[in-house]
């Protein structure tokens, strides 16, 4: 019987050490940079992005002044971008600018950049540092390049981002109601930078019913007949609103 284990265990031992064998990769080195561009190019239209990144690296380490380069930047950043990788195309597109791109080559890896964060933004209420960052990054583009091709494109992020930064300032400022902050809540809704935006004439987008059921509307949570009517602790230990009348 003992025997019988012995082979067993020795037969799964022998099966696991060869499969493993055959699926290790083979280490590649020292190859010219033709065939690392290859390699990513192939690797991305098998929709491999990360072994497209591995042979990038290849790329750039065995050959840091190839003309290969720049264009294998660029690409991988736009692949990423259609992968919804945003903060890894935003890597790329930075790369791009600080090493390869000339004037006309920069305007357009930041018109790129600027598009890859208002995409990573579908749920605006989620990142307010983000839009922010957006947003200056946009009114940098306006101002830099003004008779870009890029220009109505970017302007119309631009809009979006203030309406979701406004949308976002109003959800804050919900929250302070809810905890009895008035002065801040105030303070939140004043936040209105851009006259030339009519705010009476803006309306508050509906959120999803499959993302309503778990965060709400927008504007209060389904579980909030579940939380006692009772000061909050964060408002609790701030220093009170005694001059606002509720």
């Amino acid at each position: 019987m003992q025997r019988l284990y012995k082979l067993f265990f020795t037969s799964v031992s022998v099966i696991l050490l060869f499969s493993a064998c055959s699926s290790k990769d083979i280490d590649e080195y020292n190859k010219p940079a033709v065939y690392w561009y290859e390699q990513i190019i192939n690797s991305i239209s098998d929709g491999n992005l990360d072994k497209a990144d591995d042979y990038y690296a290849s790329l750039q380490g065995e050959h840091i002044g190839s003309p290969l380069l720049p264009e294998a930047t660029m690409i991988l950043a736009i692949a990423h971008m259609y992968d919804g990788e945003y903060l890894l195309s935003e890597h790329f597109l930075d790369e791009y600018i600080k090493r390869y791109a000339n004037e006309n080559e920069r305007e357009f890896a930041e018109f790129l950049k600027i598009k890859a964060k208002y995409l990573s933004l579908p749920n605006p209420r989620r990142d307010q540092v983000l839009i922010q960052d957006a947003i200056k990054e946009a009114e940098a583009f306006k101002r830099n390049y003004p008779k870009s091709d890029y220009y109505a494109l970017v302007d119309s992020m631009l809009t979006k981002l203030y309406l979701s930064e406004a949308a976002l300032n109003e959800t804050i400022a919900l929250l302070y109601d809810r905890i009895d902050k008035y002065k801040s809540a105030e303070y939140y809704r004043n936040i209105k930078p851009e006259p030339w935006i009519n705010w009476n004439e803006v309306e508050r987008a509906n959120t999803p019913w499959y993302r309503e059921w778990f965060e709400g509307d927008g504007t209060a949570s389904w579980y909030g007949f579940l939380i006692p009517d009772t000061q909050s602790v964060v408002s609790r230990n701030s220093v009170q609103d005694t001059n606002t009348t509720k």
